[in-house]
This record gives structure tokens, C-alpha cells and sequence, in this order.
């Protein structure tokens, strides 16, 4: 336990700055599983929709630092794909 006063407000920074990516990053997963639902079940029109919101959740991520952005471009790369693949 720190026993200096900025020791324990980076304590309690570091804290709420994970909570607060530990929400952001499971909201990204819950968005691309339900992305990837879509693509699973072959629902195009819904994939399709579904689709930009996803890429805005990642790019989201990226800028908040929560993903690295070229981890970023693969998993955009990836789901623009499996979207592809639906149609064919």
C-alpha cells in the first residue's frame, strides 16, 4: 500500500482509467460478436448494417489506446471478409 499522497491518487487514477478500458474493450467484443451473429446466421441485410458500427466501435478503441492500430486494421480487415463472404 503506497504511503505518499501522489502514490495513492496514481493508485486510484490507474483504478478507474481500468475499469473504464475493461468497459470500453468488452463493448467492442460484444459489438463484433454480434457482427459476426449476423454473418453466422447469413443475414446479409443485418451483417450489412451492423457493419459500420463495428468498424466505428474498433476505430473508437484505437483512439482511446485500447487497441493498437494496426491490430485494428487486421480485425477491420477480417470482418470486412466475413462480410464479403456472405453474399457469395
Amino acid at each position: 500500500m503506497p504511503n505518499i499522497k501522489s502514490a495513492k491518487k496514481r493508485v486510484l487514477v490507474t483504478e478507474k482509467k481500468t475499469s473504464e478500458n475493461k468497459a470500453l474493450k468488452s463493448a467492442l467484443k460484444t459489438t463484433i460478436k454480434k457482427f459476426l451473429a449476423a454473418v453466422n446466421e447469413g443475414d446479409k441485410e443485418k451483417a450489412t448494417a451492423l457493419y459500420p458500427e463495428t468498424v466505428s466501435a474498433i476505430d473508437s478503441a484505437v483512439s482511446k489506446g485500447i487497441l493498437h492500430k494496426n491490430n485494428a486494421a487486421n480485425k477491420k480487415a477480417k470482418l470486412a471478409k466475413k462480410l464479403a463472404s456472405v453474399g457469395a
